[in-house]
């Protein structure tokens, strides 16, 4: 193969997510390029899901930001009993169906929507979700916003647990009753695990 094909196929490498636990644990998965889709790390949702693991069976989860579905779908492999995605890209949410439609799995809807102007609704048939998580663009500010509005517009069950994934340094505030149940840093990466109290 000469150096241009080598160049010209390594340029044109397919993104993968591979699922790390579960009933489709080591499947692969495809997801376009888009801007601010970066993946959540093998490690960190090895860490997140061994966090989860006591409550992840049967919940209703919220996917914000879906991006790749890393978060959406591993939480489906691990028993999830329904998972709502979106995400503002058209090419990301048919490609979050088609991975959907490849596991032949019908506990998920996908909706191509601003998370922000969707919470702002505040109408979902599939609230109130068990457990949210919210993994946005970074350095766009959103973390905040999508708290309130998960609070003010009663998105959340009693108890829900609420993951939260930013760049290092980011402050932002949540409602009063979200208790922090964990928090870790890896590389650049902050990510925290609220539970909201009654």
């Amino acid at each position: 193969m000469s150096r241009n094909a080598k160049n010209k196929s390594r340029n044109t490498r397919t993104n993968q997510l591979r699922i790390i636990g579960g009933q489709w644990r080591g499947r692969k998965l495809l997801f376009p390029d888009s801007e601010g889709l970066r993946p959540t790390s093998d490690r960190i949702r090895e860490t997140l899901f061994n966090w989860l693991a006591p409550v992840i069976q049967e919940s209703n989860c919220l996917d914000l930001f879906s991006g790749s579905g890393a978060l959406g779908l591993e939480a489906l492999s691990r028993g999830a009993a329904a998972t709502t995605l979106i995400d503002t890209s058209p090419k990301v949410c048919a490609q979050l169906r088609g991975n959907l439609e490849q596991l032949d799995c019908s506990k998920a809807k996908v909706l191509t929507e601003d998370a922000i102007a969707w919470l702002s609704k505040g109408v979902s048939d599939e609230k109130p979700f068990d457990l949210v998580f919210i993994d946005p663009p970074f350095n766009r500010d959103l973390v905040q916003t999508c708290c309130q509005l998960l609070e003010t517009q009663d998105f959340l069950e009693e108890g829900a647990y609420i993951y939260i994934e930013t760049e290092l340094g980011l402050q932002f505030e949540v409602p009063d009753n979200w208790q922090l149940h964990r928090e870790k840093k890896a590389g650049q990466v902050a990510y925290y695990l609220y539970l909201k109290q009654a």
